[in-house]
């Protein structure tokens, strides 16, 4: 018997937590100092748990304003930048790799950052559990694991599954913005979000499907170097388009 084709994106209905399938792997890693007062004297105050449950934005901030998700912000150098030149905004920022949240809490607490939230948790567990419908301007994915081995694809996060989440979550007119700097894996994003009910993509005519990179979003070193030797980077914008 044939084994199905696991290579392309899952269906629309397949589970969000298959057994076993993630798109990422925890890795082991040394935590600097700096890392570590992040955790432990930070994360008391902006960090956030699934065992929270559903939130209550405008109660967690104090306020209400646009709010922002940032999936897998890596070291979180872009969502740093972002929050401290948009303080008008709310920024929540899910990661799973220690080093990285406590880099970027001991970071905001440096720059008395209050509009930050962050997660240590899965990101499909945290859209499903606790952010509430509508409730979101803007769900940010700045270059994901491409997995780029064909027999890995099925754990890009990128799946029709998850954007559809991600839509549910998404205030009409609300806007998903990912970027890759792996043109196949652009490419898998645009073909994706090209068979996704209720987006519409913002991109030109002449730059379709992708957009160039909005003054927003950080030019990180590692992207600034890519690009002084050729390199690609390709971001995408829809907009949650309920017709």
């Amino acid at each position: 018997m044939n084994e199905p084709d696991t290579t392309g994106p899952e269906r629309p209905d397949a589970p969000l937590h298959r057994r076993g399938i993630k798109s990422y792997v925890l890795r082991a890693g040394r935590m600097t100092t700096a890392q570590t007062r992040g955790l432990d004297e930070v994360w008391p105050r902006l960090g956030m748990t699934l065992d929270a449950g559903r939130q209550d934005l405008d109660a967690l901030f104090g306020r209400r304003a646009p709010r922002v998700v940032e999936v897998g912000f890596g070291m979180g150098a872009s969502l740093i930048e972002q929050a401290a030149s948009h303080p008008d905004t709310d920024f929540i920022g899910i990661e799973v790799h220690a080093p990285g949240v406590g880099k970027l809490l001991d970071e905001a607490d440096k720059r008395g950052l209050a509009n930050l939230r962050v997660y240590r948790e899965d990101a499909l567990a945290v859209l499903e559990r606790c952010l509430p419908e509508a409730s979101l301007d803007t769900v940010q994915l700045f270059f994901p694991d491409p997995w780029p081995k064909k027999k890995h694809h099925k754990r890009r996060i990128v799946q029709p599954a998850f954007v559809e989440l991600v839509r549910t979550r998404l205030k009409p007119g609300g806007t998903l913005h990912m970027a890759t700097d792996w043109e196949a894996y652009a490419e898998w994003m645009a073909e994706v979000m090209a068979d996704a009910p209720g987006y519409a993509n913002i991109a030109d005519a002449d730059t379709a499907p992708y957009v160039p990179r909005p003054a927003y979003r950080p030019l990180t070193k590692f992207e600034a170097r890519g690009e002084r030797l050729g390199h690609g980077v390709w971001d995408l914008i829809h907009c949650r388009d309920d017709g």
